[in-house]
């Protein structure tokens, strides 16, 4: 199946509204933040810098970076205009913020004209990372600093016991809404054949236990196999209310691995 990501706005409203929510909702949890913050705090934001964020969906990391940056300028750019329409309405209270539609591939940008580029989840979502990593080269200034953090889908796990049924939808989630699962394994080898210095590789565990943060992966996907005829709505809505049932019973188990690599132009 072909990952919806590749082009939003084809998706649709729906996608782009559950979606935008969703990665709102990822955010906010004290793992994600924490993600977040430790590369933040890694990088320099000098007066005069400019901080750009490549595929920034509908800017949920942006406003934690602008936060982080303020009062320097912070650019987003984003190839689906659904998404930059969202952005733009949730962060109108930042005022070093702008939103753009633009490909990664071809940012409006000056050649070494940024201090920070940021890709965060990006990778993991595109057929051939190469060009967005030659385009981050060629705008970081020779002292900047291009931040990569992405999810590893290939040990992603919503498995309880063998066979379990909210696995198989997660399993599904990875096959349907991710280009490559693996991109954290290539990540450090694709960044230094784009000529950048890895300084830092980091790995963080994400659990759910308790939460919603998971449940697109059980509804998203349930949602297609009902629509395609595979299962039936007693199913479908048989899944949802599993996972709910064991957020609520303390059964949930959902696993997730981030990885975070710093680089440097060479």
């Amino acid at each position: 199946m072909s990952d919806p990501f590749q082009n939003v706005d084809a998706a649709g409203e729906e996608f782009i509204a559950a979606f935008a929510d969703s990665m709102d909702a990822r955010q906010s949890d004290p793992q994600m933040e924490s993600i977040v913050a430790t590369y933040l705090s890694k990088l320099r934001f000098a007066e005069g810098s400019v901080t750009v964020e490549v595929g920034a969906g509908a800017g949920a990391v942006t406003r934690r970076i602008a936060a982080h940056a303020e009062p320097e300028r912070v650019m987003a750019f984003e190839p689906s205009s659904g998404f930059v329409k969202v952005a733009r309405g949730r962060a109108k209270q930042y005022a070093n913020i702008t939103f753009e539609v633009a490909d990664g591939t071809a940012l409006p940008l000056d050649d070494n004209s940024v201090c920070n580029l940021i890709l965060h989840t990006v990778l993991t979502h595109v057929v051939d990372p190469a060009p967005l990593l030659k385009e981050a080269r060629r705008v970081l200034k020779a002292d900047g600093n291009l931040v990569v953090c992405d999810a590893d889908f290939s040990k992603a796990s919503l498995s309880n016991s063998p066979n379990d049924p909210l696995n198989a939808c997660a399993r599904a989630f990875v096959d349907e809404f991710v280009t490559d699962p693996h991109i954290v394994a290539k990540m450090r080898s694709l960044m230094i054949a784009a000529d950048f210095e890895v300084t830092e590789f980091d790995v963080q565990s994400r659990t759910i236990a308790d939460n919603d943060q998971m449940l697109p992966w059980v509804e998203e996907t349930a949602k297609r196999m009902f629509d395609r005829g595979e299962i039936g709505q007693e199913l479908f809505s048989g899944l949802v209310a599993e996972y709910k049932r064991r957020a609520i019973a303390g059964t949930l188990y959902g696993y997730q691995v981030f990885a975070t690599a710093i680089a440097k132009p060479t």
